[in-house]
């Protein structure tokens, strides 16, 4: 496997090597030990997948205090933009955002640590989007960030109106009136 640590410290670009021929192609997607030995170690407990369609806006979500995630994300069929938004307080980033095109043509990951909100749309016909968490799902402590906050100048590459967002999605929080957040 290949790492590669982002413009933002912590985030990491992960590319798996692939063995191919006519027939198609093996890949270990994930290697503890390799992992470790890179970006250090998180105890990852669970394993996600959604299925998206074009144009699906899913984000910037994240989990607050003692219920944060890291993340390690890839696409296994189809292709995204993904975003990841440094909210750590007193971080020199904070506020500053990496965004990477994962497919499934690639098998990139990005390795997202606590303390980020995050986010992706779909710019394939269909795409499965798998992460590993190193915690639980904890609604009372999710929170949503605007996905169009101007502070953060996202580019999502497609236009608003090719845009499919929950209610929750179009509801996200200005960056400005998040005071403090605890990871």
């Amino acid at each position: 496997m290949e790492f590669q640590e982002l413009e933002i410290k912590g985030v990491w670009l992960i590319k798996p090597q692939r063995f191919g021929d006519s027939r198609g192609y093996f890949s270990e997607t994930w290697k503890q030990q390799e992992f470790e030995e890179h970006v250090g170690k998180v105890n990852f407990i669970q394993d996600n997948e959604s299925q998206s369609i074009y144009g699906v806006l899913r984000g910037l979500h994240l989990q607050r205090g003692e219920w944060s995630q890291a993340k390690l994300v890839r696409v296994s069929m189809g292709k995204v933009l993904d975003i990841a938004v440094d909210l750590r307080t007193g971080s020199p980033t904070r506020g500053k955002h990496v965004a990477v095109i994962l497919s499934q043509e690639g098998g990139e990951q990005l390795f997202i640590p606590r303390g980020f909100a995050h986010g992706f749309i779909v710019l394939s016909d269909l795409a499965q989007f798998q992460y590993k968490v190193d915690n639980v799902y904890a609604p009372h402590s999710e929170m949503t960030i605007a996905f169009n906050d101007p502070d953060l100048g996202i580019d999502w590459i497609l236009s608003p109106d090719e845009m499919l967002l929950s209610e929750k999605d179009k509801m996200g929080m200005w960056l400005k009136d998040v005071k403090s957040l605890e990871f």
